[in-house]
């Protein structure tokens, strides 16, 4: 689009009164200039101001209540998994309690890396340290004792004493994280007092200027009413039929040259206007929507993970762990039958977990802790192998692979995609030990990988299927899974920019193993 050219020089027009018509216009003009300086500088420094209010409610006080309620999420988790491991003298209840502290170690220390930029900090340090005082003293008296215990008398560890030791001190922790949320509210409601004031404070300045404006308007319609009246009646009118809606409506007056320069130039920015007005609206609207449902979908992505990782899994935790305390206390009691049904009991139990763990990795990828970064993908590699290392030395399964590049990735990403490709190798092979091969060429602009087996390869019938959601080629009692591995591995690849597909080679069989490909977008060119 070609820029219009610039107006040219207004001609000098006819005095009236003490002073010529353009000096009354540099004093009305230099009159309007100075308020409205001093509008858009008081509205730049409040903006300034709410821009800070902003950023220390968003991105420090907010931030602060979320990692103080996974402190009290980690916390609960502590007791429920020392107390489970004192009635069961179940190891994996350990575990749970040691994840458990480490969770609640690293919620501490992100609140206490935000506390400098809190515009309290002494009593958030102060609460932040009376909670962590508190939580201390409950491992201490309960949780270390009852750890420490059950190696030597098992389920007895957990005892009265140790109960009311455990109310006790736990009543102390949930003070503090009540005191603590307090505060973090009032900090809150503080910021948003801010926040508030300096929107206030905006409008007010919107309106003066504007005020200012008018004023403007009406001081020079004064200056100009015996020398132009009439034209700058019809052009008002004109005005006045475009702002009650008529945008369509042409402007424009005959006399004096310079009104109609004038008018001419302003129906152009009313064309122009029109034009932008309307497509930002509409772009607008298109934002708007893509909003809503963007915010829709995350509220579902985040109830469902809450859900999922509280509602759903700790009763599963308790019906396979009581199952198996039943079993335990009352085996001598049951027949084979009942112990077939707590066995059925606790392997559904199990499964339903292993499938929530699986959503939830799906769930997740790209939204939580997906930033791509240079990834050495043989540490990635590297890593998935090491926690395939008991599946691979049952199976007596080798993994060779090429020379790996670095690639543009998500460490935690590839390691899954890694250990998902070759698991699912050693999980469908053949009568044969696994052999799996990891191999990689550059393609154009991407790196190419490859995943190859000696296993029982896939109907190239299948080759889109099996990267869909819960799509299963085998019953579940052949071949154990949630199908939603390959689901995960398509969604890692994509977010990754790159393309997966099943490789059929040149025969229809099943009888050569599989081959799965999928690209990766390379660091960068060293020569650019």
């Amino acid at each position: 689009m070609k820029r219009p050219e610039p107006l040219p020089p207004l001609a000098d027009p006819a005095v009236r009164g003490t002073l010529p018509l353009a000096r009354w216009f540099v004093l009305a003009g230099t009159a309007s200039a100075f308020v409205f300086v001093l509008g858009v500088t008081a509205i730049l420094i409040t903006l300034g101001q709410t821009q800070d209010a902003r950023k220390s409610l968003v991105d420090v006080i907010d931030p602060s209540a979320l990692h103080t309620l996974e402190i009290s999420t980690a916390l609960q988790a502590q007791e429920d998994a020392i107390r489970g491991y004192g009635l069961t003298a179940n190891a994996e209840y350990l575990q749970d309690y040691k994840r458990a502290v480490i969770d609640e170690k690293r919620a501490t220390s992100a609140i206490t890396w935000s506390i400098p930029r809190l515009p309290d900090s002494s009593s958030v340090r102060a609460e932040l340290n009376r909670l962590s005082v508190a939580a201390a003293e409950w491992r201490r008296d309960y949780a270390q004792k009852i750890a420490d215990a059950v190696p030597k008398v098992g389920t007895q560890a957990l005892n009265r004493d140790l109960a009311k030791v455990n109310v006790d001190r736990f009543s102390r922790i949930r003070a503090a994280l009540s005191s603590q949320q307090a505060e973090l509210n009032r900090l809150h409601d503080l910021g948003k007092a801010k926040l508030d004031d300096g929107w206030r404070t905006i409008y007010v300045s919107i309106w003066a200027l504007v005020g200012a404006v008018v004023v403007a308007v009406i001081g020079c319609g004064i200056i100009v009413r015996q020398v132009v009246v009439r034209p700058v009646g019809r052009l008002a009118e004109q005005v006045r039929t475009v702002a009650a809606g008529d945008f369509d409506h042409e402007l424009g007056v005959d006399r004096p040259a310079e009104l109609r320069e004038l008018s001419g130039h302003v129906d152009g920015m009313r064309r122009r206007i029109v034009t932008e007005w309307r497509t930002a609206v509409e772009a607008r609207q298109a934002l708007a929507d893509q909003t809503r449902e963007l915010q829709r979908s995350n509220g579902e992505l985040e109830q469902f993970a809450y859900v999922a990782s509280h509602d759903l899994q700790e009763p599963l935790r308790k019906v396979a762990s009581f199952s198996q305390l039943l079993e335990q206390r009352y085996g001598d009691q049951l027949d084979d039958r009942a112990k077939q049904y707590i066995a059925f009991s606790v392997d559904g139990a199990k499964r339903m977990q292993l499938l929530i763990n699986d959503l939830l990795d799906f769930s997740r990828v790209g939204r939580v802790g997906g930033e791509l970064h240079p990834a050495p993908s043989g540490d990635a590699l590297a890593a998935a192998l090491r926690n395939l290392d008991a599946l691979l030395g049952d199976a007596d399964a080798a993994v060779t692979h090429d020379d790996l590049p670095e690639v543009l990735g998500n460490i935690p990403l590839l390691t899954q995609l890694f250990q998902n490709l070759v698991g699912n190798a050693v999980k469908f092979r053949s009568a044969d030990p696994p052999r799996v091969h990891i191999g990689v060429r550059r393609d154009g602009d991407m790196w190419e990988f490859s995943c190859a087996d000696n296993g029982i390869g896939v109907d190239p019938r299948y080759a889109d299927r099996i990267f869909l959601i819960f799509q299963r080629l085998h019953p579940r009692d052949v071949y154990p899974g949630t199908g939603i591995g390959l689901a995960l591995c398509r969604k890692i690849v994509e977010y990754h920019g790159g393309r997966i597909w099943l490789d059929s080679g040149d025969g229809p069989s099943e009888s050569h193993g599989a081959t799965f490909r999928w690209t990766l977008p390379p660091v960068g060119d060293p020569d650019a």
